[in-house]
């Protein structure tokens, strides 16, 4: 396989296995999940890291490690305590690496209020909303994949994401709303969140977006190499942390409730 297609196989493979892991401990919930959580809010401190800081040394090592047990303290946490320690991490970790400081704490605080957001949502609405957000990202990225190649079209923003189309961005609102009309269907999960979705949808790809302006910026393109056909952690949960950072402010103004009772 050549060409266009050349990342699919790697792609596939890699995401089946990121699948199987995490449906796992989604499913399973409590310290399964949140082990999850903390161990992919560390690699993706540490990939922005070498990121932002390549020749920072030891301080790598140290700011992932700073995100795992940052995100593990916020959950163990009450809430109103959650804040000031994912905050405190940031500013420890500006103290580590001396560069870049204020793009350092934006892309911070993302990943790790994103992380806490997951943990929130599986512990306060169960598993079912949380596959629920993950298989909407899921389907925004496939569906844009897919149509982005196969249509293609103008592009969606291409000072910083050159490959996106406007096709592809439709494409994933409309897979996310199906996605959602699935749930509402078999569960009573509130049945505004088909529309609620496309804002998600959106949310993920502006993470997306956000995350690639950053490897622009550093002359990077692909956070790191963990993740054969996908790159790093970061690369991988981009959209996640958009959808979760969105997630959590519209869980501010409407009142959600467990998809089975």
């Amino acid at each position: 396989m050549s060409g266009k297609w050349s990342d699919l196989a790697p792609r596939v493979a890699s995401g089946v296995v990121m699948a199987v892991v995490g449906f796992s401990a989604v499913w399973a919930g409590g310290w399964w999940f949140i082990a999850l959580i903390a161990v992919a809010c560390g690699l993706m401190l540490w990939e922005l890291a070498r990121m932002i800081a390549p020749n920072a040394g030891a301080a790598l090592f140290q700011t992932g490690m700073l995100g795992f047990v940052s995100t593990v303290l916020a959950a163990m946490a009450p809430v109103f305590y959650a804040l000031p320690v994912l905050l405190a991490a940031c500013l420890v970790g500006v103290s580590l690496l001396k560069k870049d400081n204020v793009r350092f704490v934006i892309y911070c605080a993302s990943i790790l209020f994103a992380g806490y957001g997951f943990i929130a949502l599986r512990e306060d609405l169960g598993a079912i909303w949380m596959l629920w957000l993950v298989l909407l990202v899921v389907a925004t990225d496939v569906a844009g994949y897919f149509a982005g190649r196969i249509i293609g079209g103008p592009k969606f923003w291409p000072r910083y994401s050159p490959k996106k189309t406007w096709s592809g961005a439709v494409a994933g609102w409309v897979a996310a709303a199906l996605v959602s009309a699935v749930f509402v269907f078999y569960t009573n999960m509130w049945s505004g969140i088909i529309i609620m979705s496309i804002l998600l949808s959106f949310s993920s790809q502006i993470g997306d977006i956000a995350q690639s302006a950053l490897k622009r910026r550093t002359g990077v393109k692909d956070s790191s190499a963990i993740i054969p056909g996908h790159g790093g952690v970061f690369d991988r949960f981009d959209g996640m942390i958009g959808a979760s950072l969105c997630l959590i402010v519209l869980r501010l103004f409407i009142e959600l409730t467990p998809a089975i009772q």
